[in-house]
């Protein structure tokens, strides 16, 4: 499976001022996956140790964890000779050995030409508990995240309309295959971005699409092992205050709220009872929050309200699998089910502006005007980005933002085709990806 994180792999490979890498991500995203992959395709020998698999090995960090100590120790015990720049070495699940995380900085100071990856789950949980353990400054760090749209065409043997995609969008001209990228986009609202799901949806040796009933039962297991997650490392926090916001949120984003709603979880629920497992969500690389800015002007952290916020979760098939969604419930029509497409919408755009590295907020006023998103561009300029999940694409708070703020251009993603007309930059809701 094709992952766009290969080439940040090997951009750090061959990086002048390599440190040891820490990649960082949900459970699920395809971590072990893609390191395995690049490793075996440049590299001579891989050494991979999975601490949860292969505990006893957790051992060889209990005293000196010097890199000479650690490699004498691995050599003997795998009968394997670990080389500098031809070995890889990896240390997977490393949360469940903390000392091995902190050893990347002896690997960094004494003996930088190794080239030694840590990967983990829960890694944001776990630093929050440890601090002592973070090598702080010794390390370089990846993020890993779902499948993004342009990832999943390409596991669907879509790369040629991947293409043309990137191509309308530079240009502004109108792609033919329109709707047969919108038929795909709406097929990837109920699958998502997880690796596996992406990999049971589709027939390898046909190329043909399979019943959503074989993604389901992955999704569900997924969402059921998060769940445990909550309750296994809440530790001192609440475990049931950490489930009832996940759980809470496919709530909100069905509703037209402007700020995430504490008493929709709980009636008597306050916001100094929930900051922390909201926190703990977000460390853990489930949810991203969205925090609204008084002031469409840079820079934008300037003017965030911390009060705030709306919660999206981490991908978007465990989103619809939570509603349990059908097709045709995405199909858009003027219906009551319109708030609900519109957040399903919003929180896919959301997962591709994370894949970017796009850090996104809205704007909203006492006046209930709100544009969906806004970030700064690759020229530093703050772009607004109205997202809308049908063709109608009327939109009073957009204006209202333009007059107060007059950007060089907005963005418009919906259903209808590119294009570009007055200021406004129409980008359909499957070309999310090419934001820059």
């Amino acid at each position: 499976m094709r992952r766009k994180i290969e080439q940040a792999l090997i951009s750090w490979k061959n990086s002048p001022v390599r440190k040891p890498l820490l990649l960082n991500g949900a459970r699920q995203t395809g971590k072990t996956y893609s390191i395995l992959e690049f490793a075996n395709k440049n590299y001579k020998n891989t050494v991979h140790i999975d601490f949860s698999a292969q505990r006893s090995f957790a051992a060889f960090f209990d005293g000196d964890i010097t890199p000479e100590n650690i490699i004498a120790q691995l050599e003997a015990r795998l009968k394997t000779s670990i080389e500098p720049h031809t070995t890889f070495l990896f240390f997977d699940e490393v949360q469940a050995c903390e000392r091995a995380l902190t050893s990347l900085k002896y690997f960094y100071e004494q003996a930088p030409s190794y080239h030694v990856v840590a990967a983990g789950s829960l890694l944001g949980i776990a630093l929050n508990r440890k601090q002592q353990s973070y090598p702080v400054g010794k390390v370089d760090h990846l993020q890993m995240y779902p499948l993004d749209f342009e990832e999943y065409l390409w596991a669907a043997g879509e790369d040629k309309l991947a293409a043309l995609i990137r191509d309308s969008y530079l240009e502004n001209r109108a792609l033919g295959l329109h709707e047969y990228a919108l038929d795909h986009y709406r097929r990837y609202l109920l699958i998502g971005g997880m690796p596996e799901v992406v990999y049971s949806a589709f027939d390898k040796r046909q190329g043909e699409k399979l019943p959503l009933a074989n993604t389901r039962i992955l999704q569900n297991t997924i969402n059921d092992a998060y769940i445990a997650d909550m309750t296994k490392y809440a530790g001192s926090l609440d475990g049931a205050k950490i489930l009832n916001v996940w759980r809470g949120i496919p709530e909100q984003l069905a509703k037209e709220n402007h700020k995430f709603q504490y008493t929709t979880i709980d009636s008597s629920a306050r916001a100094h009872q929930y900051e922390a497992p909201i926190n703990w969500l977000h460390a853990a690389g489930l949810i991203t929050p969205c925090y609204r800015i008084s002031e469409g002007v840079a820079p934008l952290k300037a003017f965030m309200q911390q009060d705030y916020f709306k919660l999206y979760q981490l991908d978007v098939g465990l989103l619809t699998c939570q509603y349990a969604a059908e097709p045709q419930d995405l199909e858009p029509e003027s219906n009551k089910a319109a708030h609900f497409r519109g957040g399903v919408a919003e929180n896919y755009v959301m997962q591709q502006l994370v894949a970017l590295g796009i850090e996104a907020f809205y704007w909203g006023t006492a006046s209930k005007s709100e544009v969906e998103f806004v970030f700064r561009n690759t020229e530093g300029e703050v772009i607004p980005i109205e997202v809308k999940s049908g063709k109608n694409v009327t939109a009073r708070s957009l204006e209202a933002y333009r007059n107060a703020y007059k950007p060089a251009y907005v963005i418009r993603v919906s259903a209808k085709n590119f294009g570009f007309e007055r200021g406004i930059k129409n980008v359909p809701l499957y070309a999310v990806f090419c934001i820059e």
